[in-house]
């Protein structure tokens, strides 16, 4: 299956949910908070926190750590092949999109979410009942192609084939708040809140509004696009968003700015709120 047709199948709505309901090989992964699950998830449900297991070293070490850690990750949860993996939380948020993309990178072929979440689920109900599941050999196959580390971002920086997309708040990308040892931005990166990606009702607004809206910042769907926020897990939804929309080559920076920001030697531009001069 090419990465076209993966992006255009990515997203399932509570019809899809419905019709599926109790197939063996759909698996339901809640990547809400604990307590949120402990309330109440949709039946035979597994659970997964994705931002406990935050990775902000890029180099050839720390992907390694990091794929090692997948493998562990989708082997508790019982990910086999053949499986597909429907992620959830309350909306299309950060949760979601971080879990779906880490079990795409890894290789596994059904990675699915639920658009819009609990809250877009056709009113199903919710039990606090879990059911066991087997562990699993879950061996990672990665795909270098839907990852950036930090050395990958040096090589390119400045090519006009390679886009740097800051997705974190305003407030982040101008340096009013911040959360590394340095402030500002990478390079050169175009900026937009993560969350301009949903509609009101928390879902993803339609691919030919993405794709325009994305056109209209200046990223060209012809080139590679490296979105990265603090952490990898607002980047990720933008990752969603862009392959949405019909860009066929998006990297996650997994490091994003707690690792950019942290290490002095790589650059760095300092962007001026409109408006604002610089002290």
């Amino acid at each position: 299956m090419d990465r076209d047709t993966q992006a255009a199948e990515l997203l399932v709505d509570a019809q899809w949910l419905g019709e599926h309901r109790g197939d063996p090989a759909v698996i339901l992964i809640d990547t809400r908070a604990p307590a949120d699950y402990w309330a109440g998830h949709l039946a035979g449900a597994r659970h997964f926190d994705p931002f406990p297991f935050h990775h902000s070293d890029t180099g050839e070490a720390g992907l390694r750590e990091f794929r090692g850690q997948l493998e562990w990750i989708f082997s508790a949860l019982g990910i086999v092949p053949g499986a597909t993996a429907v992620f959830y939380e309350n909306d299309s948020g950060m949760r979601a999109t971080r879990a779906a993309w880490m079990l795409e990178y890894a290789g596994h072929p059904g990675v699915r979410m639920l658009d819009g979440g609990l809250q877009c689920a056709g009113g199903a109900q919710l039990t606090t009942a879990v059911v066991a599941h087997a562990y699993a050999q879950f061996k990672a196959a990665p795909r270098e192609e839907a990852i950036a580390g930090y050395p990958y971002i040096v090589e390119r920086l400045g090519r006009p084939d390679v886009q740097i997309f800051d997705v974190r708040s305003d407030e982040e990308y101008f340096g009013e708040r911040i959360r590394a040892r340095r402030g500002g931005a990478i390079a050169g990166a175009i900026h937009r809140d993560w969350t301009h990606n949903l509609t009101p009702e928390g879902r993803f607004k339609p691919a030919a509004q993405l794709r325009a809206e994305f056109v209209a910042l200046g990223l060209d769907p012809q080139n590679e696009v490296v979105p990265y926020c603090q952490g990898g897990y607002r980047s990720a939804n933008a990752w969603v968003a862009l392959r949405l929309a019909g860009y066929a080559r998006v990297r996650n920076y997994l490091g994003s700015w707690g690792e950019w920001g942290n290490r002095d030697e790589l650059p760095i531009d300092h962007p001026v709120r409109p408006g604002t001069t610089r002290a």
